[in-house]
């Protein structure tokens, strides 16, 4: 098989796939061609794709654990407009997806101390429905509670490869121009305020 060939079989492998494709899918549909008497390089093949496509309106990206063809990053922003964007997430279920992508696996009650406030079942299944969070077994202390953890999913809407590249949580520790001046907040605003400072602390 020739390296135009290789090229384009893999090609069409990615563009097909709903999900990202891993290297070692690509590597068991090389070698079914090519038979088992040659070596494979997946990964070098993947990234001859990566390199025809750069610059290009679509890119082959690594994501999730596998490879995706994604819109080029500098033009989505011209695509806003004509695209549905998916629906953000609320506040809440933002800083418990932070918690778990920083934490896991985690129980909810551990969530709850660490945002110092109650968390609502409809937060969590609202990231169990849009299959960012999944069970990760359970905890071996009395009750056994459900731990935590993110999904491929997670990864693959945030466009990271693996949780090791989560921006480091002391990166997020931004000091808001005015806020030491500002005023103490009432009991209202401190639950909406203070989640936030507490998922970045960790």
């Amino acid at each position: 098989m020739s390296d135009e060939t290789r090229i384009r079989l893999v090609e069409a492998l990615v563009f097909a796939s709903a999900e990202p494709v891993r290297e070692a899918a690509v590597a068991d549909l090389l070698q079914a061609k090519l038979g088992e008497d040659e070596a494979v390089d997946a990964r070098a093949v993947l990234l001859a794709v990566q390199a025809l496509y750069a610059g290009r309106g679509v890119e082959l990206v690594e994501v999730g654990g596998g490879w995706q063809f994604r819109t080029a990053a500098d033009l989505a922003p011209a695509l806003t407009t004509v695209l549905e964007r998916p629906r953000r997430l609320p506040r809440v279920a933002m800083e418990t997806l932070a918690i778990v992508a920083y934490h896991q696996p985690c129980t909810r009650t551990e969530i709850e101390a660490i945002r110092g406030v109650s968390l609502g079942q409809q937060t969590l299944d609202q990231l169990l429905e849009t299959g960012l969070i999944v069970p990760r077994g359970r905890k071996e202390v009395p009750g056994r509670p459900v731990l935590w953890g993110t999904s491929p999913a997670f990864l693959q809407r945030f466009g990271l490869n693996h949780l090791r590249d989560l921006p480091r949580r002391e990166e997020l520790l931004v000091e808001l121009p005015g806020a030491v001046a500002s005023s103490a907040p009432g009991r209202g605003e401190e639950a909406e305020q203070g989640p936030g400072a507490d998922a970045r602390d960790g």
